[in-house]
């Protein structure tokens, strides 16, 4: 099977929250110059920017693994490049081609935060007691306030780009949102189906 898209992200903490998980891209860049992104017979590396090494390891083999399942021959980045390299670029890309790497995908976590939304009880106008003075009239001033409801999300937002080694060119950038996240696999899956939907709709993917 061809590699068709590249994915994203990879979550980086669980959630308890008791609304379903949700992902959609908010910005996404695609190079002018780059035409189909086919890594179709190359190696890809998968990288996740956290500072802990452990913590790293886990994500990147979890976005490897997602992306083999698709037919990328892909390699988790730590099992190519030492932690302690991964801040020399010149060492970095060395090892890269070294390993016959052609692009890669980086992750960042760029936030995480708690959003509150407020929901009214209900769409004032469009009820039936308003179509009429009488009607109106005697519920004016028999009901009673009701203030709603209000619930709060977590939202975590990632970054993810793409690049060739072989051009040292970025080919593809995403800032998505994920709202809820709570099992990785479902998580992923729904990035890599974001990603796709994004990437074919920039024409950098076959449809």
């Amino acid at each position: 099977m061809k590699f068709r898209f590249l994915l994203i992200v990879i979550i980086f903490q669980s959630c308890t929250l008791s609304f379903a998980g949700s992902t959609k891209y908010v910005s996404v860049f695609k190079s002018p110059r780059v035409g189909l992104i086919d890594f179709s017979g190359k190696r890809v590396a998968s990288f996740v920017i956290i500072p802990d090494e452990v913590f790293r390891e886990g994500r990147e083999e979890t976005l490897a693994d997602e992306l083999r399942r698709r037919g990328t021959d892909c390699i988790a980045g730590y099992t190519i490049l030492p932690g302690a390299l991964v801040r020399d670029r010149e060492k970095s890309k060395a090892f890269l081609k070294k390993a016959g790497v052609s692009g890669v995908v980086l992750v960042r976590l760029v936030g995480d935060e708690e959003r509150t939304s407020y929901s009214p009880s209900v769409a004032w106008y469009s009820q039936p007691y308003y179509s009429s003075f009488s009607g109106y009239w005697n519920y004016g001033w028999t009901a009673v306030y009701s203030p709603g409801y209000a619930w709060t999300d977590r939202v975590i937002t990632l970054e993810t780009t793409i690049y060739s080694i072989d051009t040292d060119e970025l080919l593809w950038a995403g800032r998505s949102e994920s709202t809820n996240p709570k099992d990785i696999k479902k998580f992923v899956k729904d990035l890599v189906d974001a990603a796709g939907k994004e990437l074919r709709k920039a024409g950098l993917v076959k449809k």
